[in-house]
């Protein structure tokens, strides 16, 4: 079990939740890494690989809460 992060509304977490987060951030960084690429092409429309990127980024975002489920916090 692992301590959850030293912000409000998340808990300690699994080992095994732990290692799922880890594993879609190395995926999402490879995919990141790609747009970075595709972004050096000037060919490239750079609206469109922007909506694209801002979309995978929320997407990982998602999933990843999915898995470590934060909270509500009182106020």
């Amino acid at each position: 079990m692992n301590n959850g992060l030293p912000v409000s509304g998340y808990k300690p977490q699994s080992d095994d939740s732990v290692g799922k987060v880890n594993v879609n951030k190395r995926l999402e960084e490879m995919v990141l890494r790609q747009l970075d690429e595709l972004a050096a092409d000037p060919d490239t429309d750079k609206r469109w690989l922007a909506i694209g990127r801002t979309s995978i980024e929320q997407g990982f975002m998602a999933a990843n809460r999915a898995i470590f489920k934060p909270g509500r916090i009182e106020l």
